[in-house]
C-alpha cells in the first residue's frame, strides 16, 4: 500500500533534499524560527519505516511543492 503527502509550498532544492533527512536539519531555518520544529520528523519517520522495510522518498520543485512517498505491505 502507498502513502503520500502533498504540500504547495515553497518546495525544496535538488541540492538540499537529502540533508533534510538528517536529524537536527531543516531545508530553511527562518521556518523554524516562524513556526516552530527541531528536525527530527522526517529522521524518525523514516528510521521506522526502515524497520518496516521502507523508507521515505521525495518529490519536490522549487516554488510548486513537495511529495513524500512511502510503500509497506499491509496484512488486510
Amino acid at each position: 500500500m502507498k502513502f503520500s503527502v502533498r504540500d504547495t509550498g515553497i518546495g525544496i532544492p535538488d541540492e538540499k533534499q537529502q540533508k533534510i533527512f538528517d536529524a537536527f536539519m531543516q531545508e530553511d531555518s527562518s521556518v523554524s524560527k516562524k513556526f516552530g520544529g527541531t528536525g527530527l520528523g522526517l529522521t524518525i519517520s523514516n528510521n521506522i519505516l526502515k524497520y518496516m522495510g521502507s523508507e521515505l522518498t521525495l518529490k519536490s520543485t522549487v516554488s510548486v511543492g513537495s511529495e513524500f512517498s512511502f510503500e509497506i505491505e499491509v496484512a488486510i
